[in-house]
Formats: C-alpha cells, structure tokens, sequence
C-alpha cells in the first residue's frame, strides 16, 4: 500500500484487514466528481480504500457505526465507511442490494 493511501484511524489498514475474503460484494462502483477529485488532489488510490471497506476498516467512523456495519454485512443492509482525505471527509456506502457505491 502506498504511504499516501494510509490515513489517520485507530488501527492501520493492515491490522485491521484480518480477512483473506472480502465481507462483501461491491455492487457496481460509482463516483463523484468531488470524490474523484479529492482523491486526485492528495494522491489516493480509491482502490485502496475500497479495498479497506471491503474487507472490515471502516475508516474513522465510530465503534458504534462500525458494530452496525458488521450487522449491515450479515443482513445485506447499507454499510457505509469514512476516511479522511487530507483535511476533507471521504465516504464510501455500499447500498443495501449492493447496486451503487
């Protein structure tokens, strides 16, 4: 993973990525033209992120929300994860029927 990919969060990417499947499908991958650009004005890799909320790092969302995720995997419902970009908020939401992130 490139240094730049890594933000700020309780655990690092790596430890908190314990599983060698993903949680989850994707869906169909979508974005914004603000994310696109946010993501391009700091040097993120948004495969590296999406990767993280794949397979469990929420990024810097609460334990609560976090805990929810977790039933959201297992009950097919929205999971969403946040990961600040530079000094800005980059949220990544997987839609209950998996359509569009």
């Amino acid at each position: 993973m490139n240094s730049k990919d890594s933000n700020p969060s309780p655990a690092s990417a790596l430890d908190s990525i314990k599983n060698t499947e993903p949680l989850f499908p994707l869906g169909s991958v979508n974005a914004t033209p603000g994310a696109l650009d946010l993501l391009d004005r700091h040097g993120f890799n948004a495969a590296s992120l999406l990767d993280r909320h794949q397979f469990g790092d929420f990024g810097t969302i609460c334990a609560e929300d976090a805990a929810e995720n977790m039933v959201a995997i297992k009950f097919g419902s929205r999971i969403l994860s946040a990961f600040d970009v530079g000094r800005e908020r980059l949220w990544i939401i997987t839609e209950a029927d998996r359509s569009v992130r």
